[in-house]
């Protein structure tokens, strides 16, 4: 079983691992730097090869760059999409040099240009990155508030469909959860994967962030609890973890630290929960 969590990378990328190994995960994700504003990876070649060599000695992998929050693909605004793009490439260009296989990006929000105008500006953007044939970019579901698209299986379909990239998806459980699809039982859970393997494909599906949704079904509000503790519920999860089809699918948590419970608690319960 392939399972992690979102882990930082301060003090050189290399310490990722130590910090991947200490929550007990054997896959991950992390941001190359601050989600929050726009900067380049800053990566020094020594560091970069002690992180490829302590991933190949220590974990089974998958890693997954997961790019700034700021990244907008759906914006109708040039000097947004410029940015967009220039940090969508040097993630890339820092994947390729970790040897990292996946960039996780959400598509944003088309900000009042309309579904399908914004679904092409992403398309467009993505066409113009240069993507080496080590890396993969996964489109990440979401939770489908305001104007972001990613929330319906088919926006992500879409983007796929007409794409010039080899594309695939990263699903996010607690997103899925709060755009309306059902999660919290066994059944429900077989009904979406089916839902998702009809419009997007499973053999698109590459990465699943396994995080429980403090909120209610359909509400589009973004906001992860603790594995089995949140609205999607022990059942939910159980079933999520043990679906035939996710079996070799890397599970990468995001969950909370609170309540006295980190990554650490939660990567244990899902591997509690695996039959």
């Amino acid at each position: 079983m392939r399972v992690g969590a979102h882990v930082s990378i301060a003090g050189g990328v290399d310490n990722a691992v130590g910090n991947e190994l200490d929550v007990g995960g054997n896959c991950g994700q992390i941001f190359t730097h601050s989600p929050q504003v726009w900067q380049d990876p800053d990566i020094g070649a020594k560091e970069a090869e002690r992180f490829r060599a302590q991933t190949d000695a220590e974990l089974n992998g998958p890693w997954v760059i997961h790019s700034s929050y700021l990244v907008n693909l759906c914006t109708p605004k040039p000097d947004l999409r410029e940015k967009s793009a220039a940090s969508m490439q040097a993630e890339i260009d820092a994947a390729s040099t970790l040897d990292i296989e996946y960039v996780n990006v959400h598509l944003g929000a088309h900000t009042g240009a309309g579904v399908d105008t914004g679904l092409e500006n992403a398309v467009s953007v993505l066409d113009e990155l240069s993507i080496p044939d080590d890396v993969t970019v996964l489109i990440e579901s979401d939770a489908g508030s305001g104007t972001k698209l990613g929330g319906e299986f088919e926006h992500l379909a879409t983007v796929l469909e007409r794409s010039e990239q080899e594309l695939d998806v990263c699903l996010d459980t607690a997103h899925a959860f709060a755009a309306g699809y059902d999660l919290s039982s066994a059944d429900a859970v077989n009904a979406t994967i089916a839902t998702f393997d009809d419009v997007v494909g499973l053999e698109h599906l590459r990465c699943i962030h396994l995080n429980d949704s403090k909120h209610a079904l359909g509400t589009n509000k973004d906001e992860h609890a603790h594995i089995g503790e949140g609205e999607i519920g022990e059942d939910g999860m159980r079933a999520l973890i043990n679906h035939p089809a996710l079996e070799t699918i890397p599970f990468v948590l995001e969950t909370p630290s609170e309540d006295g419970k980190g990554f650490e608690w939660n990567i244990d319960r899902v591997r509690a929960l695996r039959n």
